[in-house]
């Protein structure tokens, strides 16, 4: 089977934009929950601790924390349509793909060394996903003519205007 096919068909199951989670990210990721015909909006914060599967459909991350002294871990996949956002709140420097070391570690021992993050820039448009661009309109005679009398009108306004420091001097000699 090509590539190409396999692609094809993974785009349609994957989110078109998505935030990138990485080992060592501090995140909240909001899932939707449902009981009986209610639907609400839940959140899972804690730390990433292993990332895999990519970024197809299979992708999947690993969230720790700790609840009531006791480790808790939640596995998500990347494209879920039952998570609603993910924010990454802090981002560490971290030397490891998978922190499962940090299960052993608590309180100052479980610190790492934090970078800044912006949310922007882990906002990641997915390269399969198949989003088209909006054609623009083809402007009509009248805009580009009208373009081309805007982009005139300041040039000569300005060679027309006096120079403020000159008007005053002159002012003054008369």
């Amino acid at each position: 089977m090509s590539q190409t096919l396999i692609r094809k068909v993974a785009a349609k199951q994957v989110k078109p934009m998505f935030t990138n989670v990485e080992p060592g990210d501090r995140v909240r990721v909001y899932t939707t929950v449902k009981e009986g015909n209610k639907e609400r909006t839940q959140y899972f914060e804690g730390l990433v601790i292993r990332r895999r599967g990519g970024i197809g459909p299979e992708a999947t991350f690993t969230v720790r924390r700790i609840s009531s002294g006791v480790g808790v871990e939640r596995i998500f996949p990347l494209h879920s349509p039952k998570i609603t956002k993910i924010e990454v709140q802090r981002a560490a420097k971290v030397r490891r793909a998978k922190l499962h070391y940090m299960r052993d570690r608590a309180g100052k021992a479980a610190r790492m060394k934090e970078v800044p993050v912006k949310q922007a820039d882990r906002e990641v448009i997915h390269p399969w996903a198949e989003v088209k661009a909006q054609p623009k309109p083809a402007p009509s005679e009248k805009a580009k003519v009208e373009a081309k009398a805007e982009a005139k009108q300041p040039a000569e306004a300005e060679a027309k205007k006096p120079d403020a420091g000159n008007d005053k001097k002159t002012a003054e000699k008369k």
